[in-house]
């Protein structure tokens, strides 16, 4: 066990060669998230939030700067997070059942019985209430009911740290608040540590115990927020709340001047 946070993220720059020269995305990003947090990360269009997320799960180099998890320096995929890709439509096996894809994990990243794992399975599909759709394949459900599926098999190998970069973007409002509630309750029941990318700041506010508003490119943390709203929380009661409108007036504000645009239309 490492001392000090959880995940340190320090002096974090990301650059790529261009044709015009190098462009760098990432210029300097330091933070320090504590287990058991559920962190966003916000910020203009085109930010690096995706690119400092895959910087996280070992997945893409840093031009400079480190990460450590839990101690450890990240230089590959480590076996503690796991991440969770936006477009859930790609990251599960169409040739797959519900069951099949949510085994997987476990069947290529643990010595587990035949039984085992499919006492697990069925836990984690319970787990994302997917009960009597163990048989179903990807294409028979719905986008939320996928996501669900995708959410399920991340967890299979009980992870420490959750990726997530923009999990709930490509569904109705609806089934992303039906997900928003999953995950929560989920991040509550598991002492998962949660690190969300999301262009959403209303969404950001309502999951998190902090946000982080990065700066347009080259990025650097703009705003670092801790969200001490009450638990447990409502999509309806807690968004009215005044300190949730005071959070969400201070990083829309922020991304508004990032974009060069003004909070009112003036005649």
């Amino acid at each position: 066990m490492g001392t000090g946070p959880f995940l340190r993220v320090r002096g974090l720059h990301k650059a790529y060669a261009a044709p015009a020269g190098l462009t760098v995305v990432l210029d300097g990003v330091d933070l320090d998230i504590e287990r058991g947090s559920f962190l966003s990360i916000v910020g203009p269009s085109g930010c690096g939030k995706s690119t400092l997320l895959q910087i996280v799960a070992g997945l893409l180099p840093a031009t400079a700067g480190n990460v450590l998890l839990d101690g450890r320096q990240v230089n590959s995929p480590p076996p503690a997070a796991i991440y969770v890709f936006q477009q859930y439509t790609r990251s599960l096996f169409p040739w797959k059942t519900v069951e099949g894809n949510v085994a997987f994990g476990l069947e290529v990243r643990e010595r587990l019985s035949r039984r085992a794992i499919a006492d697990r399975t069925r836990e984690l599909i319970a787990l994302v209430k997917l009960d009597g759709f163990e048989r179903h394949y990807p294409w028979q459900l719905s986008g939320g009911m996928q996501q669900r599926v995708a959410i399920a098999r991340a967890l299979a190998c009980r992870p420490a740290v959750l990726l997530m970069d923009e999990p709930f973007s490509a569904v109705d409002a609806l089934t992303r608040v039906g997900l928003q509630e999953l995950l929560r309750r989920l991040w509550r029941e598991l002492g998962l540590t949660i690190i969300f990318v999301t262009h959403d700041v209303d969404e950001g506010v309502y999951l998190s115990t902090r946000v982080v508003a990065l700066s347009r490119a080259p990025a650097t943390v703009a705003i670092d927020r801790a969200i001490a709203l009450p638990h447990p929380r409502d999509q309806i009661a807690t968004r009215a709340l005044p300190e949730y409108l005071e959070h969400r007036a201070a990083l829309l504000a922020q991304l508004f001047a990032d974009e060069g645009l003004a909070a009112t239309e003036t005649a």
